[in-house]
């Protein structure tokens, strides 16, 4: 069912806890219902803005437009034999949901994603990632309206074009697609991803290597560094990881030894945003009612009625003070909404 508001507070939209105020917000259940909304006058003559979870949004103002949300959620075995299985899974299900129900069923592939915010649509457009495992190593299709015409496409992995927290649809087709279901290969033979440092010994501290014991792991990691967005607003990670060529890397790490990284590739080095801030001595910090989380200095959180622009500020001089000091320009993993 179609359910549309007027003149809508987007507080119970986004993570970090900004109250703005939509033009309009528009939730739809099917991809028909989605061509409907698309057809509308709502959409036809106003800036147009798709959110799931609100986890990877910064509101700096409110947003004169209209906004679509998916309730589409399902999740449907579409193949499946003694090894793998495949599944399509609506885009409005909550991620973390659908990463339980791969646990209880015993499907292998998404438990290192566990406990990170938003639905399983934006995880798709957003290329979400945690302990060494990206979902794009698992998405086998995407499945999406084009806006202006209403058109139904489907995206194999490959034209998704997939990089750090990236897709096309964040890219070249920003704004032109929704994505209405997304449709995940999994494996149903034990098999995990412990390239993330200590997190196999971790697990092993629980007992026997299972799903169950790998998602808890995690889930007890994240908790411990990252604040519940309900207790304390905040977007998971605001910046990226930075990737630097080999040489900057070698030079960096000449000079910092305790230099934290990752490797990506033979001519490329990732580096630990976090330590980076952690460097500049962010940590704890706060200007205003915006702060830098004292657990994790890559998370930025709303201590208390923040607005976005407050929230930018911080961010802001903290890129600034990073580049000061190391040559480097982190660049937000969050998406800035609004002036």
């Amino acid at each position: 069912m179609i359910n549309k508001q007027e003149h809508v507070s987007l507080l119970p939209y986004n993570t970090f806890g900004i109250d703005v105020k939509a033009d309009c917000l528009i939730e739809y259940g099917t991809p028909a219902e989605l061509k409907e909304v698309l057809r509308s006058a709502d959409v036809q003559n106003r800036e147009l803005l798709v959110v799931g979870g609100g986890s990877n949004l910064l509101f700096l103002s409110d947003f004169r437009g209209t906004v679509i949300r998916s309730c589409y959620r399902f999740v449907s075995v579409l193949q499946e034999d003694d090894d793998n299985v495949r599944v399509e899974v609506g885009a409005g299900v909550t991620w973390d949901d659908f990463v339980v129900y791969c646990v209880e069923h015993g499907w292998y592939g998404a438990e290192n994603l566990s406990l990170i915010p938003g639905q399983v649509g934006a995880a798709a457009v957003q290329n979400i990632g945690a302990y060494g495992v990206e979902v794009k190593d698992i998405v086998h299709e995407v499945h999406a309206l084009h806006v202006p015409t209403g058109e139904e496409r489907v995206f194999g992995n490959e034209a998704c074009r997939y990089g750090y927290r990236a897709s096309v649809f964040k890219g070249e087709w920003r704004g032109q697609y929704i994505v209405t279901s997304v449709v995940f290969d999994l494996g149903k033979r034990p098999s995990f991803c412990f390239d993330y440092q200590h997190l196999e010994s971790a697990v092993r501290a629980k007992g026997n290597v299972t799903l169950q014991n790998v998602r808890n792991t995690i889930v007890e990691m994240r908790q411990g560094k990252l604040p519940d967005p309900k207790l304390l607003g905040n977007a998971g990670s605001f910046f990226k990881n930075p990737v630097v060529d080999k040489a900057a890397f070698a030079a960096l790490a000449a000079e910092y030894p305790d230099l934290s990284h990752f490797y990506v590739s033979e001519t490329e080095e990732k580096i630990s945003a976090a330590w980076l801030i952690d460097r500049c001595g962010w940590k704890g910090k706060r200007l205003g009612a915006a702060g830098v989380y004292d657990r994790q200095p890559l998370v930025l959180v709303n201590l208390g009625h923040a607005t976005g622009a407050d929230i930018r500020h911080l961010a802001e001089q903290i890129q600034r003070s990073v580049y000061e000091k190391f040559g480097i320009n982190l660049q937000p993993e969050v998406n800035y909404i609004g002036r």
